[in-house]
């Protein structure tokens, strides 16, 4: 039987929250690549004569109190929260994928030992103070921020990848690569993990939202990326002293984080109703 063909059109009318969410999602890759392009000021240029100025047509998102420009600052802040994002869901991912796959395959002690004592210790203690121990240790910095958000991020898709791979290993084309030779390693890549690839994949769109959110509270805390490198999180965390004389400061760079959690979970709720059959029946796909 052949799949029916879904139109993009199709899709946006069905889900038209995940249309938007994409919509902005492009923009801020955009924003990420195009910032210097794009950004009409520079973000770190200290103008104290225009110091905590409201919106305008100069300035469309206002000025901080060093007088730097809220919307360059913001521009600018993408790439940072889309680079974190992405490294942090990248190696979450790939650690993940192996001790998942790993415990779910072999099952036995390997299995107890990965979910009994690994990742409960793990899921032992909230992942952002792991993060906020890990880089008040090492100082701040982008390699420290990824890896110390990464450090509790991988427990997830490991959890996810070894209930998939548990009930994918029973299957009967395991089986039957299994009775004509093929190598453990052969099995998993070839011919488990392309059927358990999906709930992962929404798993990592779901986690973007995390990551971007993480990343902005430890900017927030001064555990981000170091000044003057302009980020979400820091911009909040500048503007909380000015909030009844200059709520802009603290409203821009709210509504960033905010639109860009909200799209990045309305693309995940979309491609889990995409990738779910029983989804797509209901819904007429």
């Amino acid at each position: 039987m052949a799949a029916t063909a879904i139109s993009l059109p199709q899709l946006a009318r069905r889900n038209p929250l995940a249309a938007i969410g994409c919509i902005f999602v492009i923009c801020l890759i955009v924003f990420a690549i195009f910032a210097p392009l794009i950004a009409p000021q520079d973000p770190a240029q200290i103008s104290l004569a225009s110091r905590l100025a409201p919106p305008s047509l100069r300035q469309i998102c206002g000025s901080d109190e060093l007088g730097r420009d809220i919307f360059s600052r913001i521009i600018y802040g993408a790439r940072i929260s889309m680079m974190v994002g992405s490294c942090v869901v990248a190696a979450s991912l790939g650690i993940g994928l192996i001790i998942g796959s790993i415990a779910g395959y072999y099952g036995g002690s390997i299995d107890r030992f990965v979910n009994v004592l690994l990742m409960n210790a793990f899921l032992s203690f909230p992942g952002i103070l792991i993060a906020i121990a890990f880089v008040a240790f090492r100082g701040p910095g982008i390699f420290n921020l990824v890896f110390a958000l990464s450090l509790g991020g991988w427990v997830g898709y490991a959890r996810l990848v070894r209930a998939q791979v548990l009930a994918a290993r029973e299957k009967e084309y395991v089986e039957a690569a299994r009775a004509l030779g093929a190598t453990d390693l052969r099995i998993l890549a070839r011919h488990i993990l392309p059927n358990i690839i999906q709930p992962v994949i929404v798993q990592a769109a779901i986690g973007m939202a995390g990551a971007i959110l993480a990343e902005a509270t430890m900017s927030f805390l001064g555990l981000g990326v170091p000044p003057p490198t302009a980020s979400w999180g820091s911009m909040l965390n500048d503007g909380r002293g000015h909030l009844f004389d200059a709520p802009h400061l603290v409203i821009f760079p709210a509504l960033a984080v905010m639109l860009a959690v909200l799209s990045f979970n309305f693309i995940g709720d979309a491609l889990r109703d995409l990738l779910d059959p029983r989804s797509r029946i209901e819904a007429g796909l």
